[in-house]
């Protein structure tokens, strides 16, 4: 059974990309198959980057954690998750599911420098319109040695179509709206925006696997496995360490 596009009536007048988007969907944000699905098909594949904390003590700062959907795929790997957002609907969420919430915004994160073992920038930076703020503070706060996770949209006509045109008709791919596709993020400006802060990225595409799509539209599974390709151009991950 397909679930159909949920978008009530404030939300429809809201311009693309405002955070209010999110407290009108707020309940939506841990099932599974809502309006947010493809994100839990997301954090998946994100929390198998992060590996087992090697110190005791360790922390993961989660930047855009929305509701704390990364929470359950790095609950067994020794770190204390804070998750940082300015959305305080989403931030009661992730409470509820383990995460040190902190409110703030991820161009000027209230955490102090160097911080983290691990931080992860999981469907944020294509909404936040100072991509190097936000990359600034992200590898601010990485202790040396520490991982950068990212995974977003690529500034790419083939990913304004995919991304907006198309997934905007798929149930669970992305709630109208959500997306500015000016915003997508421009993937040489990131790479370099790092590398001035001392982390070096390898970039990678990802996209929904094919066959489990197909299971999750026709109700015959709940989530959908993410799987490489070749090319960047839409949907990438993203990995470093600071030097």
């Amino acid at each position: 059974m397909l679930v159909p596009a949920l978008r009530n009536h404030r939300t429809s007048e809201l311009a693309r990309n405002d955070p209010a988007q999110y407290d009108d969907l707020a309940q939506h944000w841990w099932q599974p198959r809502g309006p947010f699905a493809m994100l839990h098909w997301l954090v998946a594949a994100r929390g198998a980057l992060v590996p087992p904390a090697t110190r005791p003590g360790a922390v993961l700062v989660d930047l855009g954690c929305g509701a704390g959907l990364l929470a359950p795929h790095v609950a067994g790997a020794g770190y204390r998750h804070v998750g940082v957002d300015i959305g305080a609907s989403a931030l009661v969420q992730a409470a509820a599911h383990g995460v040190t919430v902190v409110r703030g915004d991820v161009t000027a994160v209230p955490l102090a420098d160097g911080c983290a073992d691990v931080v992860a920038a999981g469907e944020i930076l294509e909404h936040v319109p100072d991509l190097p703020g936000a990359v600034r503070e992200a590898c601010r706060l990485l202790r040396p040695g520490g991982l950068l996770v990212i995974d977003t949209l690529a500034a790419t006509a083939l990913s304004r179509f995919v991304a907006v045109t198309l997934a905007e008709r798929i149930p669970g791919a992305a709630p109208p709206g959500i997306h500015d596709p000016a915003l997508f993020v421009d993937r040489g400006l990131l790479v370099r925006e790092c590398a001035r802060h001392g982390v070096t990225l390898q970039l990678r595409g990802i996209r929904p696997s094919l066959s489990g799509l197909a299971r999750w539209l026709t109700g015959r599974a709940d989530t959908v496995p993410m799987v490489t390709v070749p090319t960047t151009a839409v949907l990438f991950q993203a990995v470093g360490r600071r030097a």
